[in-house]
């Protein structure tokens, strides 16, 4: 999801209260804040020396252990203004991918990407997921893409990487 899509998605439901699904059926408590604003660029070589750029925007998404017992969840409006404010001090890329960073004591720190979006009775939810790592060279690496997990065929020994 884009930047601009998910900034969108925010002002089409401001009175709506904003959640985040980390993974299926576990939600980000109540007590998160919005800690971090990054404004990324990566510049890059894969394992077969071919270069790549591109840029994203990541959110910090942060639990405060002073309010664990918070019910109520931010809304999509507060969630926007924070976002508005940080858009005026550096100016987010609209145009690039957003991604949300996210940890707890039951989930290692993962920058997760913006699988779905739900609209819910009075609950935006927004559906994270993790991305694999992939061997972006795959055919410097003789890989097929229809290559199974198991397979030895980036083994060292085997040309690749």
């Amino acid at each position: 999801m884009k930047t601009h899509e998910f900034l969108s998605f925010l002002q089409e439901n401001p009175n709506k209260n904003l959640l985040f699904e980390y993974k299926p059926g576990e939600l980000v408590g109540a007590n998160y804040h919005i800690t971090e604003v990054k404004n990324v660029t990566i510049d890059s070589i894969d394992c077969g020396a071919n270069p790549d750029f591109w840029k994203e925007t990541i959110i910090q998404l942060y639990e405060s252990p002073l309010e664990k017992d918070k019910r109520e969840y931010m809304s999509a409006y507060k969630a926007l203004s924070i976002l508005n404010k940080v858009d005026k001090i550096k100016p987010m890329e609209r145009d690039v991918e957003v991604k949300f960073e996210y940890s707890n004591p039951n989930f290692h720190t993962a920058q997760l990407f913006v699988n779905d979006l739900e609209i819910s009775g009075e609950n935006l939810i927004v559906k994270l997921g993790v991305e694999k790592t992939d061997c972006k060279a795959k055919e410097t690496c003789g890989i097929p893409e229809t290559m199974t997990e198991t397979s030895s065929a980036c083994a060292p020994g085997s040309g690749c990487c």
